[in-house]
């Protein structure tokens, strides 16, 4: 995996047509460039945008066809949440963060029933479930997670630090601690959107979540071998 070139797309949130528009500037980039490459997908599929189900279904066939790895986010934890669980807090939670958003997507494209969850693709649910929260190339020390690490547990870090983190201790790199497991280490992540709406770039981290389903771009970052990492958006 090593040689391969990066193209790790910050949440998507269900805009379909500006991931359209960047999977079309990933193409030609990586026509261009001439390099094998590898899309990953930071979580973040679904919500708040206008179609999440041509979203999921299109990282689906990506990741199908090998083009593709997608990471869990926390808007899928909270998709699978209300799903799977018959409690109405679980599913307030869900639509008040744009969960009725991806209802309605799935709505328009399968029909409006009698409840909401027999208008959810099962295979989608069942896929989102099987996401990991993490991605490794430990040669070049990359790591791709929805929201962050725990620097001081890193690589130990539970499933909901990966999803959830927020945390000072992650995003202030002067706070990390100085472990072996952190050398040289770069962490690829979403979650929080960036105030400028341009990738928040660090010696630790890059983060490129810009905000795509609040009037930004959405943002990939290019992380070529022996490279400095360079962005390609879709507005």
């Amino acid at each position: 995996m090593s040689d391969r070139i990066y193209y790790a797309i910050g949440d998507v949130h269900g805009e379909a047509d500006k991931l359209e528009r960047l999977h079309d500037a990933i193409r030609e980039d990586a026509r261009r460039v001439g390099a094998r490459h590898m899309i990953v997908f930071l979580g973040d599929l679904i919500d708040r945008g206008p179609d999440s189900r041509a979203v999921v279904a299109r990282a689906m066939r990506a990741e199908a066809e090998g083009e593709a790895i997608v990471i869990k986010g926390n808007h899928e934890e909270l998709m699978i949440h209300a799903y799977e669980r018959d409690e109405t807090l679980g599913l307030y939670h869900w639509a008040t963060n744009g969960g009725d958003d991806t209802i309605r997507s799935y709505q328009r494209a399968n029909g409006a029933r009698e409840h909401w969850r027999d208008a959810i693709d099962a295979d989608h649910v069942k896929w989102m479930r099987g996401l990991s929260s993490i991605a490794r190339d430990e040669a070049r020390g990359l790591v791709f997670v929805h929201a962050g690490i725990d620097p001081a547990r890193f690589p130990q870090c539970p499933d909901g630090i990966r999803i959830w983190t927020r945390s000072r201790k992650f995003y202030n790199e002067r706070l990390w601690p100085n472990r072996p497991e952190l050398e040289g280490l770069m962490v690829v992540h979403g979650h929080t959107p960036t105030l400028d709406k341009e990738p928040d770039i660090n010696p630790r981290r890059i983060n490129v979540d810009t905000g795509a389903c609040f009037g930004g771009p959405l943002t990939c970052a290019v992380l070529a071998p022996d490279e400095k990492p360079r962005f390609l958006r879709a507005s």
